[in-house]
């Protein structure tokens, strides 16, 4: 490789990291709102096309996953359903509902930061996204930025076990509480003992 093919391959990759650390800050939002923290960013044209967090809770929807409201803004704002010159970059390995969303809306890339071994729809449990039978296959890129994905779902994890046991000791019963006990299982982070599950379950957090 020469000197200028290394700089422009450094470029695209600090591009790159650039939509998933987008995505991460939508995770934060997340976070922030006691949702499990998820961000989805859709590029197209290497610019922005749409973001969003997890919001479940918020808007008490099992619709609400980071990938399908970034695939609506996206949708909206070039008023069309077909996504297909875009690329998709996500903190956590898709659910089955979002993977199925992904291939409808025929996006042909999918970047994903950390893996999903309990619900993951993109090769952890299934990979809805490649299926041979389908009419659609999407290119999937897994692991960019994993550790910070997976700090992030740890943390939230870790906060609501806290909030739990606090709450447990006043004998009350807290929205976080019920947020942990549903996010069992439901969206899970692959190398972290700490992160809980969120996305195989009947789960108001993403």
């Amino acid at each position: 490789m020469g000197l200028f093919d290394g700089l422009a391959e450094a470029r695209e990759q600090k591009k790159t990291e650039g939509f998933m650390r987008a995505a991460l800050k939508e995770a934060q939002k997340a976070y922030d709102m006691h949702e499990v923290p998820i961000g989805c960013v859709i590029v197209k044209d290497g610019k922005v096309l749409a973001k969003a967090c997890n919001k479940r809770n918020h808007d008490k929807s099992v619709l609400s996953h980071a990938e399908i409201l970034a695939i609506q803004a996206a949708c909206k704002k070039i008023k069309d359903w077909r996504l297909e010159d875009c690329t998709m970059y996500v903190t956590l390995e898709p659910c089955p509902m979002c993977a199925g969303a992904i291939v409808q809306a025929r996006i042909p890339h999918v970047v994903i930061g950390a893996m999903n071994p309990k619900a993951g729809s993109a090769g952890s449990v299934i990979n809805i996204l490649k299926t041979p039978g389908f009419n659609f296959n999407c290119e999937v890129e897994t692991g960019l930025l994993a550790d910070e994905s997976s700090a992030l779902l740890s943390s939230f994890f870790k906060d609501l076990r806290e909030t739990k046991a606090a709450a447990e000791n006043t004998d009350g019963t807290s929205e976080d509480e019920e947020t942990t006990d549903d996010a069992d299982g439901d969206n899970a982070s692959a190398d972290s003992a700490d992160t809980e599950s969120a996305e195989g379950t009947d789960s108001d957090s993403e």
